[in-house]
């Protein structure tokens, strides 16, 4: 029997552009448990499939220290910063 995957959308911090999308796209896609993601830079969201609770736990963890927190989240000035470096990074590699 195929595991059943649950389609959740979140609105999240400090997300500027399509190379910060790029970077989330690419790390959350190689967590386990996590597939389909879809990143829109506009309205601040990231959506993806997920297969449990342990997955979405370490989906948000990651994006927190790539720095991009879940809105609600706390959003302090080295998490900002983080969100420049991961930025910097989808530039590179996009």
């Amino acid at each position: 029997m195929q595991n059943k995957k649950i389609n959740s959308t979140f609105k999240i911090q400090n997300l500027k552009c399509h190379s910060c999308a790029h970077t989330i796209t690419i790390k959350l896609s190689d967590l386990e448990g996590i597939k389909d993601v879809v990143v829109n830079h506009t309205v601040c969201t990231v959506s993806f499939l997920y297969d449990d609770g342990t997955a979405l736990t370490l989906a948000k963890i990651l994006l927190y220290n790539l720095g991009y927190p879940m809105v609600g989240d706390k959003n302090a000035q080295l998490t900002k910063v983080k969100s420049f470096v991961s930025c910097a990074f989808g530039r590179i590699n996009n």
